[in-house]
């Protein structure tokens, strides 16, 4: 029988090797740059109000942007932003884009997302799964009452 201690070693950080670490921070820190370079210069050079839609996405963004920053330090506390961005971009390339696109109506605004959601590709490899299992699905979740 295991005891509280190698339990509550079970699904812990320590699993979690210094490579996989690095990977994890490696796809996070993608996401600062790489956001960095196209959001920062919408955010501060910016002269007129955006339109609702566009605001309410570069609003996104920005957080998205901010919670990776805190991904660089925190890698496995910040994995639900990375789990929430590869299951918003699957779910969109497969319920909007491949439609769009298998029925040969893919216009080049939707290619361009279609490019920018593939990118999502990297983070399953990244991601260390056996602790994202460990944690999120056989972990007794928190008490309701």
């Amino acid at each position: 029988m295991m005891n509280v201690t190698e339990h509550s070693k079970k699904g812990s950080a320590d699993e979690v090797s210094l490579l996989r670490l690095y990977l994890l921070r490696g796809g996070y820190l993608l996401v600062v740059v790489g956001l960095g370079i196209t959001l920062w210069p919408e955010f501060i050079n910016r002269s007129e109000s955006w339109e609702l839609k566009e605001g309410v996405v570069q609003c996104m963004l920005f957080a998205f942007w901010a919670l990776c920053v805190l991904g660089l330090r925190y890698p496995l506390q910040m994995l639900p932003v990375l789990l929430w961005e590869v299951a918003w971009k699957s779910v969109w390339l497969i319920v909007v884009a491949l439609p769009l696109w298998a029925s040969g109506q893919m216009d080049d605004s939707t290619m361009g997302t279609v490019n920018a959601c593939l990118l999502v590709l990297i983070f399953p490899f990244v991601i260390p799964w056996r602790f994202v299992f460990a944690n999120y699905a056989k972990k007794r979740g928190d008490r309701w009452v």
